[in-house]
């Protein structure tokens, strides 16, 4: 469970990314330190930062320079992939369109998801099914955003293999049927400046994104530099802010990982005020089970918490879907 953290932890995964793959990975004392480390996020904020990751700094910054460059487009050119049922949930939707707890959000996004071709999941993946809406402007938008994405889903796998071993399994606790064909999501998103919100908005202290939890096991949060927004709660129930600490993600756990450890990991509650004079860009990775996986308390976890499990099972698809179709006013 989320403990009274004042503050977010920041985490050098590189010894992990450097030996992710030896056969005696767990044994290395650098990965250890890493994994200890893993472990103490997880358990007591949910939320850690992570420097080490091999990304390219000039890569991340630029997947944030062609988001902003696509959002401030006339609404006549980003509404051409407007986001739709039809389309799979796939697309643009305008500010206020995405909806958190039953109120809507001051931001505008793109997301795209991992494509679901006809017939790929049978019946649970039909709401999913269809491929992603591209920006025609800017130009290198869909060439840099997929290289963008094998880079996150490479990078998440490995920090799924530490936490695999942070919960007292294997290294490949997470892969198979879990996740080792894992759906993923992206999603682009621009928080206007605080100065365009009305008076009728600053007196409701309208929100750039409500308090959540994300959906599935690992999220990667690709932030502004210069722009405090993004928000932690803690089990004080006080809002801790998680600033920028450039060149490095912001990860947090979702869910579906939040079951497979048997609620030893917390799924944090977060949130987006964008209280400055600056229009904020954040893009978001988050790494999935497989969408057909049968989510379920890991045996090692259950062990460790009494030997009952304390959740049920779902499927993952199911989830994402349940929560999708009920996030948007179209």
């Amino acid at each position: 469970m989320a403990m009274d953290f004042k503050s977010i932890p920041l985490i050098d995964i590189s010894p992990l990314l450097e030996k992710w793959d030896h056969p005696n990975v767990a044994q290395d004392e650098g990965v250890a330190q890493v994994v200890r480390q893993l472990d103490q996020a997880c358990r007591h904020a949910g939320f850690f930062y992570v420097k080490g990751h091999g990304i390219p700094i000039s890569l991340m910054e630029e997947i944030k320079s062609v988001t902003l460059e696509y959002f401030h487009q006339p609404y006549e050119e980003k509404i051409k992939i407007k986001l739709s049922a039809a389309t799979g949930y796939r697309g643009y939707q305008r500010f206020r369109e995405n909806i958190t707890k039953g109120i809507p959000d001051m931001q505008e996004a793109i997301d795209f998801y991992r494509e679901v071709e006809h017939g790929m999941y049978g019946h649970l993946g039909e709401v999913m099914q269809g491929s992603n809406l591209w920006p025609s402007n800017p130009s290198k938008f869909k060439q840099l955003m997929e290289h963008y994405i094998d880079l996150c889903t490479d990078v998440s796998r490995k920090i799924m293999r530490g936490i695999g071993l942070a919960l007292g399994g294997s290294a490949d606790e997470m892969e198979g049927e879990i996740a080792g064909d894992p759906f993923w999501v992206l999603r682009t998103i621009g928080y206007p400046a605080s100065y365009i919100l009305d008076e009728h908005d600053k007196a409701d202290n309208v929100v750039g994104c409500g308090e959540h939890t994300d959906y599935g096991l690992l999220t990667l949060l690709n932030q502004d530099d210069d722009i405090v927004a993004l928000q932690v709660r803690n089990k004080s129930d006080e809002w801790i802010s998680a600033p920028p600490v450039p060149g490095t993600f912001v990860c947090n756990i979702g869910e579906m990982l939040k079951i497979l450890s048997n609620g030893i990991y917390e799924s944090t509650l977060h949130r987006v005020i964008n209280n400055t004079p600056k229009y904020r860009v954040c893009v978001a990775y988050f790494y999935e089970p497989n969408f057909d996986a049968a989510v379920e308390p890991l045996d090692v976890c259950s062990q460790k918490t009494g030997g009952t499990k304390s959740f049920e099972g779902t499927v993952y698809g199911k989830h994402l879907v349940s929560k999708v179709i009920n996030n948007f006013v179209m």
